[in-house]
């Protein structure tokens, strides 16, 4: 099997910590563990905790606080993950296989797309595109383009939503066409929802999950609840398939960890999870204010959708040159750290976090405008 390289995630592996201004990731500043632990009881449970191999799936109480996140879900319909990138590749793993393929949604995190040429025989595209209504642009699902995608030989569609890079939530309808698609061909719909719960305004993002009898959700505390450290992850999907899980997370991490899955318990509490989902939203709906107000003394370098989700902005930008190209500069000559169209599947764009201190973001930033500028 051959597979090919992550280029982002490859890129932030090797630089996120060499940089002055990390603006690469997607989440908010974390939580300590002292901040997690404040007001309860557990501070002495947890230090004098012996260090025994845990549960294969996850703790009962870990999937069961898990499953209360979603509509008519139970403990056996999840496994816990080593992370949300696990999730995914667990899935995929099970799910795709020669003779098959993957219908990707474009943009994206791009994991499942090297999967996807990986472990299936092709990857299909299907694309979020910009969508202008009475004045007001979204990143809309290309409904036409989805259909195209899914052949008879598709075995597994993917969609990411809220998604990443663009922040985009798909609508009520949409969410239903999605569905009936992958219905009619019988196809398994994998929903990587990893940003639900970090929306800019209204309520959570509604799940797939219940939607139809071959859904599988994939998530984790690493983005919209800000606890990438704990490195859980999760998968929600029929009780067979989570066997079927099982069987080829014997061949990779055997179990999660046991200080993580204590952990992660106290933060799916249903009243933790909601507190620390709307710290998570608080940031965001502080912060991005502040980015646009950035963004608007630089309309003629950037233009953006402004994102329905998550600690980040994707801004097109009008200078010629080519958005890896772009980074690596700014990487090198600036000491700022951004992801580039390229790595989500588009071009000439990038993809700008600003979940941590506002400030310290806005001087990166100033760097960014410094080097674009003299390229003008």
């Amino acid at each position: 099997m051959q597979i090919s390289q992550f280029d982002m995630i490859r890129m932030q592996s090797l630089y996120e910590n060499d940089v002055k201004f990390n603006l690469s990731e997607t989440t908010v500043l974390p939580l300590k563990v002292s901040e997690l632990l404040d007001g309860t009881d557990a501070v002495e449970h947890f230090i004098s905790r012996e260090l025994y191999y845990p549960e294969a799936q996850g703790s009962h109480l870990l999937r069961e606080r898990i499953a209360q996140f979603y509509p008519d879900c139970k403990p056996e319909n999840i496994t816990v993950t080593n992370g949300g990138s696990e999730a995914n590749y667990l899935t995929l793993w099970t799910l795709l296989e020669p003779g098959g393929r993957l219908a990707c949604m474009i943009p994206n995190y791009m994991q499942a797309w090297g999967l996807g040429g990986a472990y299936a025989d092709g990857v299909d595209a299907f694309r979020l595109v910009k969508q202008e209504s009475a004045g007001h642009y979204r990143w809309a699902l290309d409904l036409e383009e989805l259909e195209r995608a899914v052949s008879p030989g598709t075995n597994v569609i993917l969609v990411t939503n809220p998604n990443n890079p663009t922040g985009s939530i798909l609508t009520a309808a949409e969410m239903d066409a999605v569905v009936d698609i992958a219905r009619k061909a019988g196809a398994w719909l994998v929903a990587d929802e990893i940003y639900r719960g970090a929306e800019v305004e209204g309520p959570t993002t509604p799940s797939f999950w219940g939607r139809y009898e071959k859904v599988v959700i994939t998530s984790g505390l690493s983005k919209a609840f800000g606890l990438g450290g704990l490195r859980t992850g999760w998968v929600v999907a029929p009780p067979e398939l989570i066997a079927a899980f099982g069987i080829h997370f014997d061949y990779l991490t055997v179990t999660p960890t046991l200080l993580s899955d204590h952990l992660s318990a106290i933060v799916m509490e249903p009243q933790r999870r909601e507190s620390i989902l709307a710290r998570t939203r608080d940031v965001i709906r502080t912060n991005l204010p502040q980015i646009e107000v950035w963004l608007s003394g630089q309309d003629d370098l950037f233009t953006y959708i402004r994102p329905e989700a998550g600690a980040f902005v994707y801004c097109d930008y009008t200078i010629p040159i080519n958005s890896t190209e772009l980074i690596n500069r700014l990487r090198v000559e600036q000491s700022v750290l951004l992801t580039a169209g390229d790595q989500h599947g588009l071009d000439k764009g990038l993809r700008i976090g600003f979940g941590f201190g506002i400030e310290k973001t806005l001087r990166g930033l100033a760097r960014v405008e410094t080097l674009m500028r003299g390229l003008m």
